[in-house]
């Protein structure tokens, strides 16, 4: 592990309706490359809040946030937006795919929309992503015919289409069974250990945040173990 990908120097975050009410105070860590970080706490105490801010869609706070070494701060919306789809691969709770298009092409629609290989190839990379999760002969059904589980997969193989720096997840087992829980959390694992992909993921799981390499354990918008 080597380098600093994301780094969040005093964050603090506020809200303004109809009270002023402070959801983020002082926030600093970093992630380095190959890292499994899972954030963790009680509801109410900033984790997504933290998470809308570190993926730059939510840009109104105090403090800094780094991303590959280069700071977000005054950044159009343009070039946040080039960063998200660049650097950032999310997966939520909802899977969020598209049931008019198949598997494939859901994979296929954030490199598509990237720009920077052939449709070809971006097939080719979504092919190979949906193997390494081993649901690529899913791979032209749509996604109402698949299960739960192999929607979740499917989605993470949408977030790693353009080989993101970090993946970030929000919730991401919140909707799944123990066992489809267990073969997310292998491939999260996977991914960081056999593929050095750095994972930054807020869970209400205890069991999957104690096994992942680090927990950032947050109380009243605060980190209070990292």
């Amino acid at each position: 592990m080597n380098g600093n990908i994301l780094e969040a120097i005093n964050i603090t975050k506020y809200f303004h309706d109809p009270l002023t009410v402070q959801v983020l105070k002082d926030v600093n860590f970093s992630v380095q490359k190959g890292e499994f970080i899972s954030v963790i706490g009680k509801s109410g105490c900033g984790k997504s809040t933290l998470l809308y801010i570190l993926s730059t869609m939510d840009t109104d706070f105090e403090g800094e946030l780094l991303i590959d070494g280069v700071s977000m701060q005054n950044k159009k919306e343009a070039e946040l937006a080039k960063v998200r789809n660049e650097k950032i691969g999310f997966v939520f709770q909802f899977h969020y795919l598209l049931n008019e298009f198949s598997v494939l092409k859901n994979v296929m629609l954030p490199g598509l929309k990237f720009g920077l290989l052939s449709e070809k190839e971006v097939e080719h990379n979504a092919y190979e992503k949906l193997k390494i999760l081993g649901v690529e002969n899913e791979s032209l059904k749509k996604p109402n015919q698949l299960s739960g589980g192999q929607k979740q997969r499917v989605a993470i193989a949408r977030a790693l289409i353009n080989n993101p720096l970090i993946i970030m997840g929000d919730e991401p087992t919140g909707n799944l069974d123990k066992k489809n829980s267990e073969i997310v959390f292998n491939i999260f694992k996977e991914l960081a250990e056999v593929y050095n992909q750095s994972l930054l993921i807020v869970t209400h799981d205890n069991e999957f945040a104690k096994r992942t390499h680090r927990i950032i354990e947050m109380e009243d918008g605060q980190i209070i173990k990292l």
